[in-house]
């Protein structure tokens, strides 16, 4: 591993450890210029086709689902890591599915499941472009089930 502060290719791992989702984190030490480091490694695994509503198919994007977030977040008190966190979440689950191919469908679902945790708001606003709410009433009818559900959590 090249060192990110002298560009030295002699270092040594010092500490390993491996997080739920298949990440390892390595403390690493450069032998030339003393200093220490950290990486984090995953996996790669080959992200599936999308399959979008029309049947077309598409390679699966991140950028998508971060740019969709961005939107749906905006003014709102969610930091940007959190953003990174969810579209780490959504796509570990998708690679952790193990198809070639997965519906557009799917990811949505994903998205909503983390957002509705996350902010009523946000996952709103994803909610009325992901679940085509077009009209009042439709909207309408989301705010009272979040509102149920609310009220049934207390």
């Amino acid at each position: 591993m090249e060192c990110i502060y002298c560009g030295s290719f002699e270092t040594r791992v010092i500490d390993t450890r491996h997080d739920p989702r298949g990440n390892v984190r390595r403390r690493r030490a450069c032998q030339d210029c003393q200093r220490r480091f950290s990486t984090i490694e995953r996996p790669l695994l080959t992200a599936p086709q999308v399959i979008k509503r029309d049947s077309r198919r598409e390679k699966f994007s991140r950028e998508k689902i971060i740019a969709g977030l961005r939107i749906a977040c905006a003014h709102r008190p969610i930091p940007p890591e959190e953003i990174k966190h969810i579209v780490e979440r959504v796509e570990y689950k998708i690679q952790k599915l193990g198809t070639p191919e997965i519906e557009s469908r799917v990811i949505g679902d994903l998205v909503v499941e983390e957002l509705q945790e996350l902010d009523k708001v946000a996952y709103l606003r994803y909610a009325i472009v992901y679940l085509e709410l077009d009209s009042l009433e439709k909207i309408n009818e989301e705010l009272r089930r979040l509102r149920l559900q609310a009220f049934n959590r207390e």
